[in-house]
């Protein structure tokens, strides 16, 4: 699988979740959408590149299913205790997703994973979000992953 395509993936993810918590969109209408109208479309002159639509839904509905779960350890790496309710909900998605992602798909390893989201957060935010981005990840990432990354 080509690795552009997971990357468009992710940014379609990033902005999938988000839809689904500030406009309130059900899992099935976001899947038709993105699937349907933003993957490998242009849309008001911008380009988006092909996605993985079965790396997609996995990630979208697995952050869904496990949202609790991942809310909480997100919580925990975030430093200062400043609680992921108080971020802002694009980086709540970015956060959510690359969190999946280590936690689920042990297919993908942690340093793709975390570079991938900051990348994501970078399309954003500025480099103190990113560097966020990173350091939450990697704390997650030295949890779930740790051997990996010994």
């Amino acid at each position: 699988m080509s690795i552009d395509k997971r990357s468009a993936a992710r940014l379609a993810i990033v902005q999938a979740l988000y839809q689904m918590e500030v406009a309130s969109k059900g899992v099935n209408e976001v899947f038709a959408e993105f699937e349907s109208h933003w993957m490998g479309r242009e849309i008001e002159g911008d380009q988006y590149k092909p996605a993985e639509p079965a790396f997609f839904r996995d990630v979208v509905q697995g952050v869904l299913t496990d949202q609790v779960a991942i809310d909480r350890q997100i919580d925990h790496a975030l430093s200062g205790g400043w609680p992921l309710a108080r971020v802002e909900a694009v980086m709540r998605a970015v956060l959510r997703a690359g969190a999946y992602e280590l936690r689920a798909r042990k297919d993908v390893p942690p340093r793709v994973v975390i570079k991938e989201y900051v990348d994501v957060a970078g399309a954003f935010f500025g480099p103190t979000e990113s560097g966020m981005v990173n350091a939450v990840l990697d704390k997650i990432a030295r949890e779930e992953r740790a051997a990996e990354l010994a």
